[in-house]
């Protein structure tokens, strides 16, 4: 039986043309990021099943690729339960090792805790455009910061980041938990319902408000509060201060530091941006993890027709861990979804430095192809990219080959100088 060519579905190879764009897009990422204060940290790709399926993460928790006990552990005879058979699995994001992490070493790190993490994480999801099954993320998170000083930083931190891949006029929506449930008490829904009401309202931007409403009532809940509901967002929709507005509206069922901590947010953000973009409340944004307590936030960018990115506050995960609560706030680049436009665009990376290629005929040996290579090494020190490599038969084509991947300079070397 001959051997599988192609990758595992949902995964990839990545030629060298990706990756040269891949590793400027992570190195701009770093540097960025850096800039703002965060110290880069890494964690292991594998972690316990119990903190993987905590009923934290969403319908991630679904997903995720889990891993056979092995040796004596595994014992498939006397196997009963799941738990008998698989105790780590594959990380589906980077919050909940970064929580453990964090958790673990509290002691050794400064606080606020500024936090950079990059990395593959896995899903066994369906593969489409710009989601596979095994993809890169970029993280950065605030622990220890209760103030909206941790979203306006990761916020500013994210879109110049964006700002400086060449991303214009995309949109930072910006929302908050305690608002959406503000929302579902003022209409009537219980406190036991308000995931279900949210899972629908999530669908918005496929099957609009008039979907929403029908779905509600569909699923059983009252028409009364379904109608109030709907009626609550198309007031907010036509309203030119719709924070100011469901503040009033929705009087003591809204927290009464809420109003003030998202227009210090957006104010601060739109006053200090330096990439060109809109920060829009949008109160039908929802987020999929449970995790989230308060601040969430989403990219849109218009040439993908869909979220690039997002993030929010979890104030209580830490506490799942140790016992005492930690506030936390983490933005997430849609790293995959970056360089698939990207790639579309026919990105080039800017200001690359002089490539050179050196073709080495066969029959130079010895110290001739160390003088070669010296020769080499003493460019490389300039910083010129130099590929040294034997000359094959066909020169015309090694070259066309070597001026596709962006090599324009070419030096012979014969064994026959005189050639």
């Amino acid at each position: 039986m001959a051997l599988s060519k192609k990758p595992v579905t949902g995964m990839k190879d990545i030629l060298p043309e990706e990756m040269k764009i891949r590793n400027y897009v992570q190195n701009v990422i770093k540097d960025t990021y850096k800039a703002f204060g965060f110290t880069q940290i890494e964690t292991p790709c594998v972690e316990n099943l119990s903190n993987l399926t905590n009923k934290q993460g969403g319908e991630n928790e679904k997903l995720i690729f889990k891993i056979l006990k092995r040796g004596e552990k595994l014992n498939l005879e006397t196997a009963q339960t799941e738990a008998d058979v698989a105790d780590n699995g594959l990380r589906y994001d980077l919050t909940v090792p970064l929580v453990r992490y964090y958790s673990k070493n509290a002691n050794e790190l400064p606080s606020p805790f500024k936090a950079l993490q990059m990395g593959n994480v896995w899903r066994a999801d369906r593969p489409q455009r710009g989601r596979y099954r095994q993809f890169m993320q970029c993280d950065i998170d605030i622990l220890g910061d209760p103030s909206n000083l941790a979203e306006i930083e990761l916020i500013l931190a994210t879109t110049t980041t964006l700002g400086k891949l060449g991303f214009k006029n995309f949109q930072i929506r910006i929302n908050e938990r305690r608002i959406l449930k503000a929302m579902a008490a003022y209409s009537g829904f219980s406190e036991e319902s308000f995931d279900s009401v949210f899972i629908i309202l999530d669908k918005m931007d496929k099957i609009g408000l008039d979907g929403v409403k029908e779905e509600l009532i569909r699923h059983g809940f009252a028409t009364e509060f379904v109608e109030k509901y709907v009626e609550l967002f198309e007031e907010t929709d036509a309203s030119e201060h719709p924070i100011e507005y469901l503040s009033d509206k929705l009087g003591t069922y809204m927290e009464d530091d809420v109003k003030l901590w998202m227009t210090e947010i957006i104010d601060s953000v739109k006053a200090t941006k330096s990439s060109d973009f809109e920060i829009i409340f949008d109160p039908t944004l929802v987020r999929g993890m449970s995790y989230y307590t308060g601040t969430i936030f989403e990219i849109a960018i218009p040439e993908f027709g869909g979220s690039c990115g997002g993030g929010g506050r979890y104030d209580k995960m830490v506490g799942k861990f140790t016992g005492h609560d930690v506030p936390a706030c983490g933005f997430s680049i849609g790293f995959e979804r970056i360089i698939l436009l990207l790639m579309e665009q026919g990105f080039q990376i800017p200001e690359e430095c002089e490539k050179v290629a050196y073709l080495i005929e066969k029959g130079v040996n010895g110290q001739a192809l160390c003088d070669v290579i010296a020769r080499a090494q003493e460019e490389r020190k300039k910083g010129t990219q130099v590929l040294v490599t034997r000359m094959n038969k066909n020169k015309k084509f090694q070259k066309e080959q070597l001026n596709a991947q962006g090599y324009e300079n070419f030096k012979e070397f014969y064994k026959n100088p005189l050639r």
